[in-house]
C-alpha cells in the first residue's frame, strides 16, 4: 500500500534515470515539474517548444545547463514530434506542457504515426489526501468521455495493470454512483452491477470489484456502518471508477482545489505512459506526475 508520494519519491530515487520529453514546454509549472525530477535523478528532459521562450525560463530560474531542446512553430508540430520521439524509442514518456489535450492526443491516436496499442486508452489521476489513509485513483476524469459498460472495464482493467506493477496484489475498485442500489432509470447503477458481476464471475481479475456504491459509503467506513452496507471495499477503495468524464473531472479538482490534496496523473493504454495534468497544474503536480510514471514504469 501506497500511503504518500514522499514514498513514491523515496523509491524511484534508486531507479535508473528515464527520459521523460515535454511538448510545448513555453510554461513555468512544466519545466519546474521537469527540472524537479532531474534533480533528483529521476529523468532527463528533453523541452520541445518554441527555443527562445524555454531558454527565457531556464535563464529566469538560473539554470545554466545545457538542456537538449528541439524549435517547433506549432502545437500540432510538437504533438507529432514527440510522438515520433516515442516510436523511435529515443524517450520513455511523455509530459504534456501547455498545450490541449486534444491536440496532443490527435498525434498519439493517429492510426499510422500515432502511439496506439489496440487497448482502450484512459486516465488515472492519483490523490494524496489529508483525510484518507493511502493514494486514491479516480479513473477516468481526463480521456473517457461516456463510456458504455465494456469500455468501463477496460478502464478498469487499465488501473489494476498499473496497480499491479505498483505492488498491489488485488486492488479494490469502487463503481461510484449517487445511490447504492440499482435503478434502470440511472444508467450508472446498472453498468456498476455488470461491473461487480464480471468480476464475481472471474471476467475482470486480479481485483475486487464493488458497485453501485456512492462515495459516502467507498470513502467512510463510518457511513458505511451507519447505513448497513457489508462490503471490503466501502471505507478502502484504491480505485475510483467515475461514471463519466464530468464526475471524475468534478471530483478530481474538488479534491485537489478544495480538499488540501495533492494529485498526479497521466494516461494509460498507449505505447508509453503519458504525463498528463491540467494546464493549470503546479510544478509540483507535474512532478509527482513524473514520480508516479516512473514507479509505474518498471
Amino acid at each position: 500500500m501506497i500511503k504518500t508520494f514522499d514514498e513514491v519519491i523515496e523509491k524511484v530515487k534508486a531507479f535508473p534515470k528515464m527520459k521523460v520529453v515535454g511538448v510545448c514546454m513555453a510554461d513555468d509549472a512544466a519545466i519546474g515539474g521537469a527540472l524537479s525530477a532531474e534533480k533528483i535523478g529521476l529523468a532527463t528532459p528533453v523541452f520541445i517548444g518554441h527555443e527562445d521562450e524555454i531558454r527565457k525560463i531556464l535563464n529566469e530560474m538560473g539554470e545554466k545547463k545545457e538542456y537538449e531542446i528541439i524549435n517547433v512553430d506549432t502545437a500540432q508540430e510538437g504533438a507529432e514530434k514527440v510522438v515520433e520521439l516515442v516510436r523511435e524509442g529515443k524517450v520513455d514518456f511523455i509530459l504534456k506542457g501547455h498545450i490541449e489535450t486534444a491536440v496532443l492526443m490527435r498525434a498519439v491516436v493517429d492510426k499510422e504515426k500515432g502511439l496506439r496499442t489496440g487497448r482502450h486508452m484512459s486516465h488515472m489521476s492519483f490523490e494524496e489526501l489529508p483525510t484518507y489513509h493511502k493514494i486514491l485513483t479516480i479513473t477516468d476524469g481526463g480521456m473517457s468521455t461516456y463510456p458504455d459498460v465494456d469500455d468501463k472495464q477496460k478502464i478498469i482493467e487499465n488501473a489494476v495493470e498499473i496497480y499491479h506493477r505498483l505492488g498491489y496484489d488485488c486492488p479494490k475498485v469502487a463503481c461510484l454512483s449517487a445511490i447504492e442500489k440499482v435503478n434502470p432509470k440511472m444508467p450508472c447503477t446498472v453498468d456498476a452491477a455488470e461491473l461487480k458481476a464480471r468480476n464475481q464471475r472471474g471476467e475482470i481479475k486480479g481485483c475486487i470489484v464493488e458497485g453501485p456504491i456512492s462515495f459516502d459509503l467507498a470513502y467512510s467506513k463510518n457511513a458505511a456502518k451507519v447505513k448497513e452496507y457489508e462490503s471490503e471495499v466501502a471505507g478502502d477503495p484504491d480505485i475510483l471508477l467515475a461514471p463519466d468524464i464530468q464526475a471524475g473531472n468534478i471530483l478530481d479538482k474538488t479534491f485537489n482545489f478544495a480538499a488540501g490534496g495533492r494529485m498526479a496523473g497521466f494516461i494509460v493504454g498507449a505505447k508509453c505512459l503519458i504525463v498528463l495534468t491540467s494546464r493549470s497544474a503546479s510544478a509540483e503536480e507535474k512532478y509527482l506526475s513524473i514520480a508516479m510514471a516512473a514507479l509505474a514504469n518498471q
